[in-house]
């Protein structure tokens, strides 16, 4: 696939992006967790002062990995990594994910083990790095989406609310329309989820041409059963906001801010949605004035030589120059013009097909082990990983053949003392990958049953090794006592 853009214009809808960030993550901070409706006109910060967001340092977090590890190899186990070195926060499902990264569990296990937080915001409201390194083609940014949002809130709704986010996010790149971007991004996540239902309730009341002080408390009541600062409300706000506001900035902010609840979270996505569509070229001068360029960061710990932007500018050209690198990823050829855009969109949306279907088909307590050249491995557990003694637990392992031989695995696994296991020891994948069919899957599975001792972390390594290749494939099955 090739693809053509316009550099001058993409830079500068990637710019009004991160400005339209700062601007609404700055005018709804001193507003954040309000239960009432708000009053608001425009800026109660200093001018020239924007607030700390940490809905825009994470993401220079992951613009970081990235540019380090490259995009091909980014993976949800790699962003845990990044998790842990650069997120200093340990609130709400932050401190969650980062307990269970810690324990050994890792992604989407660390977000959705023993987290009362998995259906919260703190996923969609860094989603804008991925929309902005995938422009026109939502299934990259959607995959990016869930490898980081599985993170802290596993396969819950705070991760459908950023794979509705980043494939609304990467459309707006060519599509204008909102009503259009809204119905396109339900199409990425489960309809049956709880942001689907808030979505489309908001959808419903617009076209009733209900006030959206009655869309709002409509909003309220559908989601008081989740509680406050839950992502299915608060998406819901955003979607309001852009519908009620009419493509105006200004007062697409102001709705949006006056719902309240995660005011700076909603505000800063609807200003990067409308700098996205528009460019930072279209934001009121008068606001843009007043935000200045810079990023004053929050939650970074910024040892360990970590560099990050410190103004949306530099932000900016970074993303532009990882552009290449990322659609060289997927095999799409890049040219910047200086003429008009171009993208099959057709084309666009063969990428990666597929991928969400199989997300949704995965079990919650799951995760990948790094793929080696061969084959790829998804470790699935049959609940939360917590035991006693005495306890039955089964484990299903997914192998997929990469490579381009059949191989014979011989499997190994090492126990804690007095705990046995039931599983064969050897498992096959009898199909060679011929490139033009679906590689060949094979499962394993094992069922433990627990000792009279447990530990509060108790590793089980497994090892399949195959005479074929040098590398075994590792897996760290881990179980809570």
């Amino acid at each position: 696939m090739k693809i053509k853009l316009n550099k001058k214009n993409i830079a500068d809808k990637i710019y009004g992006c991160w400005i339209g960030k700062n601007i609404g993550g700055t005018m709804g901070g001193p507003y954040e967790g309000k239960k009432e409706i708000n009053d608001i006109s425009g800026f109660t910060s200093p001018k020239g002062e924007p607030l700390p967001n940490d809905d825009l340092d994470l993401q220079l977090v992951w613009l970081k990995a990235m540019e380090t590890v490259g995009p091909k190899d980014v993976t949800a186990n790699v962003l845990a990594e990044y998790w842990l070195c650069y997120v200093s926060p340990h609130w709400s499902e932050y401190g969650i994910g980062k307990s269970n990264i810690n324990m050994g569990l890792l992604p989407p296990l660390c977000g959705e083990f023993n987290n009362i937080w998995k259906n919260s915001n703190g996923a969609w409201i860094r989603s804008e790095i991925w929309a902005c390194l995938a422009p026109g083609i939502p299934n990259i940014a959607v995959k990016y989406a869930v490898m980081d949002a599985s993170v802290d809130h596993g396969l819950a709704e705070g991760t459908y609310a950023e794979m509705f986010t980043a494939s609304l996010e990467s459309m707006a790149f060519f599509e204008s329309d909102i009503r259009v971007l809204v119905e396109k991004a339900l199409t990425f996540i489960p309809e049956t989820c709880r942001v689907a239902r808030a979505v489309r309730l908001v959808l419903a009341s617009f076209d009733k041409g209900l006030p959206w002080q009655e869309t709002r408390e409509l909003i309220v009541e559908d989601s008081k059963d989740l509680g406050w600062f839950q992502a299915p409300g608060n998406i819901a706000f955003v979607v309001l906001g852009l519908l009620y506001g009419g493509g105006d900035f200004k007062q697409t902010l102001i709705h949006t801010i006056n719902c309240g609840d995660d005011t700076d979270c909603t505000g800063a996505t609807v200003g990067s949605i409308l700098g996205i569509i528009n460019g930072a070229s279209q934001i009121p001068e008068d606001w843009k004035e007043y935000i200045g360029d810079r990023i004053i960061t929050v939650c970074i710990n910024k040892g360990s030589h970590h560099t990050v932007p410190d103004t949306c500018a530099e932000l900016t050209q970074r993303v532009v120059d990882a552009l290449p690198k990322v659609m060289n990823a997927y095999n799409i050829d890049l040219e910047f013009v200086d003429g008009e855009s171009e993208i099959n969109s057709e084309e666009a949306s063969e990428i990666l097909k597929g991928y969400v279907e199989e997300i949704f088909a995965r079990s919650p307590y799951s995760f990948e082990v790094p793929d080696l050249l061969h084959t790829s491995t998804v470790v699935e557990y049959e609940k939360e990983p917590q035991v006693k003694p005495g306890d039955t637990f089964k484990v299903k392992v997914t192998l997929k053949n990469i490579g381009h031989d059949p191989r014979h695995f011989e499997v190994n696994v090492y126990l804690p003392e007095g705990w046995t296991a039931e599983y064969n020891r050897t498992c096959y994948l009898h199909h060679e990958n011929r490139g033009d069919e679906p590689p060949a899957v094979d499962s394993w599975e094992m069922t433990i049953t627990v000792g009279e001792i447990t530990a509060p972390i108790n590793r089980i390594p497994v090892m399949f090794s195959s005479p074929a290749h040098a590398l075994p494939i590792m897996i760290p099955i881990v179980l809570l006592g």
